[in-house]
């Protein structure tokens, strides 16, 4: 039964991105272009070459952790559309103590022993910037995607108050200064391998996460518990199960992937943080849980779809001249057929109760 069950939320899954394709090729035509030259360039851009390829993973790798963020959430009850101001808050506490720690300090610390307390920091960061709605709603119901989206906006603007106050970079008020390269997940043997891509050690904290976070869902006793409180509230707490405690938990969790999501993006892919720029990967990772049916194993190959279009669409512009919003409009379409995945499943019942005779 759970194998016919995930068949199903995966064929649903390939549906929804089909649609998507569909779509974005009708607005292509509409524009006057070839989708299939289009789409083409679209997947050579994404994968042609080792460069593209290394930079498809970079792009993939927070969106694993956003991903993964809000696919726990959803699979213990609670909606985590907060994943961005999450992501900054672990993005800025990971760039901080890297410049902190041998800009100000002086601390020349050897790489793994600066990744380990940046990391550290990202993922305690994350977690407390969730633990917030996760107490509001455990004693005081108050809805978690109210108090997320509030504390997008906080963290939006702490950090636009934080980093010229005291991380200001050399030449811009928006822009930090430089992390140390011991703070930088930037590695150059990972570098070379990938032809000079954007590529880093994140990607290897996201495939472990995605092991992690489908051994506590699946395999253990804390998994349980965090599922049936989400499954029925007032069962698990008559069951036994500590439920306040287990919904704070649940969005520290979360929040604590999402604040590695935050690591990667701004001490991987970048080097510095900027203000004025609340993280959209934290609201594609809604789009990435979806497509993925909430499940770990989905969320990577959805991640890994995304981080096609997304760093494809611009060599499809380059070589067409179909706009590199088409990249984007293909996502969100997808995201709408996933979101409605209820009706395609309806869909396929009837289509196989017909072919049975049933109907």
């Amino acid at each position: 039964r759970m194998s016919e069950f995930r068949g199903k939320k995966a064929l649903v899954g390939l549906i929804a991105v089909f649609l998507g394709l569909v779509a974005g090729g009708l607005l292509m035509l509409t524009s006057g272009d070839n989708p299939f030259a289009g789409y083409g360039f679209l997947f050579r851009g994404g994968l042609m070459n080792w460069e593209r390829i290394g930079n498809t993973l970079a792009t993939a790798t927070p969106l694993i952790f956003t991903g993964l963020s809000v696919a726990f959430a959803f699979r213990t009850g609670l909606f985590n559309i907060g994943a961005s101001g999450q992501m900054l808050m672990g993005g800025f506490a990971a760039t901080a103590v890297g410049i902190t720690l041998q800009v100000y300090w002086g601390m020349n610390l050897p790489q793994p022993v600066m990744l380990l307390l940046s990391l550290s920091a990202a993922l305690i960061a994350g977690a407390l910037w969730a633990a917030v709605p996760g107490f509001l709603k455990a004693l005081f119901n108050v809805h978690e995607v109210v108090s997320t989206i509030m504390m997008n906006w906080i963290a939006y603007w702490t950090v636009y108050y934080l980093v010229p106050a005291w991380f200001k970079g050399p030449f811009l008020e928006t822009e930090s200064m430089k992390i140390p390269e011991a703070a930088s997940l930037k590695v150059a043997w990972l570098t070379d391998m990938f032809s000079g891509s954007y590529i880093n050690l994140g990607l290897f904290l996201a495939l472990a996460g995605i092991l992690v976070i489908s051994f506590i869902l699946n395999k253990s006793t804390l998994g349980f518990q965090l599922k049936a409180v989400g499954f029925n509230r007032h069962g698990a707490e008559y069951a036994g199960i500590r439920v306040n405690k287990n919904i704070a938990l649940s969005m520290m969790i979360a929040g604590a992937l999402a604040g590695l999501g935050g690591a990667t993006l701004y001490t991987g892919y970048a080097s510095s943080i900027q203000i004025g720029v609340l993280p959209t990967q934290g609201f594609d990772g809604i789009a990435v849980a979806l497509l993925g049916a909430n499940s770990p194993g989905g969320v990577l190959l959805a991640a890994l779809f995304f981080g096609v279009l997304h760093s494809g669409k611009g060599f499809m512009n380059a070589n067409t001249h179909i706009p590199p919003e088409i990249g984007d409009t293909i996502i969100a379409v997808i995201i709408y057929f996933a979101a409605i995945s209820i009706l395609i499943e309806k869909l396929l019942g009837y289509l196989a109760a017909k072919r049975k005779g049933k109907v």
